[in-house]
């Protein structure tokens, strides 16, 4: 068994919950996808009323796979590559060659393990604090949606109801792009669009209603 978040939408907060499910070891797509399946089930057999989507490569549902952090681009480059270029650390940093490489290999570069901690983020000329914590992933993740799937693309999202990352374990990481995908269902709530925001009012919606 496994127990992992699932993201979505209650009284005007993006929230999460834990998911407790049968979890089918090995690294192929067919045992992720049993897993997904698995979870899905579980949040279905708790509220018939839920429609999970899966926001990761390992999906079978096209919008979730294209929401994938590997598959949104920002300014031209690979969302992966953005985080992790954007990062500032006590001793280095932000390493700019790390938009030029493979996402995964962003991803592994040394740099990120041996910098030391992370103390804040620098992107498209604005920095970032730290806190809220999830706030600049959540940020440019936001930005490549906008750039990179169409408006009806976008308005498709509302048919969902809550979002899972099956390669997201909290106790390991702290962003996902599921917490994402939630805040930007509830955006296309609130204005029914994706709304033009500056860093500085995307952080403001974000402290107020990103309890997750």
């Amino acid at each position: 068994m496994a127990v992992r978040p699932a993201f979505y939408v209650k009284d005007s907060n993006v929230v999460s919950r834990d998911v407790s499910f049968e979890w089918f070891a090995g690294f192929s797509l067919a045992q992720k996808q049993r897993s997904i399946a698995a979870m899905h089930n579980a949040l279905i057999a708790a509220d018939s009323s839920t429609v999970p989507l899966e926001i990761s490569t390992k999906g079978t549902d096209p919008l979730g796979v294209k929401l994938s952090a590997f598959n949104l681009k920002l300014d031209g480059y690979a969302l992966e590559n953005v985080f992790q270029s954007s990062k500032i650390f006590e001793n280095g940093g932000p390493y700019r060659d790390l938009l030029d490489v493979h996402p995964k290999e962003a991803k592994r570069d040394e740099r990120i393990r041996n910098s030391g901690r992370i103390v804040g983020f620098k992107y498209a000329g604005n920095d970032f604090q730290t806190e809220p914590k999830t706030a600049f992933y959540d940020y440019i993740y936001f930005s490549a949606v906008k750039q990179s799937l169409t408006a009806d693309e976008i308005q498709n999202i509302r048919k969902y109801s809550h979002f899972t990352d099956i390669e997201f374990n909290p106790a390991k990481s702290l962003n996902t792009q599921a917490r994402t995908a939630a805040i930007i269902r509830f955006m296309l709530d609130v204005y029914g669009e994706l709304p033009q925001l500056s860093v500085d009012e995307f952080i403001e919606f974000h402290k107020k209603c990103v309890k997750a």
